[in-house]
């Protein structure tokens, strides 16, 4: 896709950490005028998803839920922000990928079809230096992006724990000039 626009979701419960700096350092390498967009969950009024896909009724989605889910459809770029907390995504960022569960069945979204062909990516920073610890995290974005047939981008794993940390780890900040330059293959279940 030529016409590219970035949704980047920020899954910390801390602004400024060492997550988003790792993310906006990736994101300063994008071409001009590819568009992003940031969300910050932890300011998102979006309470803890109530699955209502099997009710006679439904649900009907709050100011701040549709327009996340109208941000989500609108981009070509989905990128998950989210530390690494306890080898798995966020609380926060949980939370946002259960409220997919909920968009798959809206009526009229066609969520799974409308994501299809689109692109998922991850950022995290972790306090460990032994990067097998965020499989978990990993492998969580890998089978959404295939469940929802996306390309996958794979995930730029930085390491931090103290504020700003992430910028002494050079690693990352080097594999972050080149992200979001490199494929996403179609996401495939082992």
């Amino acid at each position: 896709m030529t016409d590219r626009s970035f949704l980047f979701v920020l899954g910390s419960s801390r602004s400024d950490g060492n997550t988003e700096m790792l993310a906006r350092a990736a994101a300063e390498q994008l071409p001009a005028g590819v568009r992003q967009r940031w969300v910050d969950l932890a300011g998102a009024a979006l309470p803890d998803f109530q699955d209502g896909r099997h009710e006679a009724e439904g649900w009907t989605p709050s100011e701040s839920e549709e327009a996340l889910r109208s941000a989500t459809l609108e981009a070509t770029d989905v990128v998950i922000a989210s530390p690494l907390y306890w080898y798995a995504l966020s609380a926060h960022t949980k939370r946002y990928l259960d409220y997919w569960s909920g968009w798959l069945t809206t009526p009229g979204s066609d969520f799974k079809q409308r994501m299809a062909g689109r692109t998922l990516w991850g950022v995290t920073a972790m306090a460990d230096h032994d990067e097998l610890r965020a499989e978990g995290l990993v492998t969580s974005l890998h089978h959404t992006a295939a469940y929802l047939r996306m390309g996958f981008g794979g995930v730029l794993l930085g390491n931090g724990s103290r504020p700003g940390q992430v910028r002494d780890d050079e690693r990352a900040m080097l594999r972050a000039k080149t992200f979001f330059a490199q494929d996403a293959p179609l996401a495939r279940f082992p």
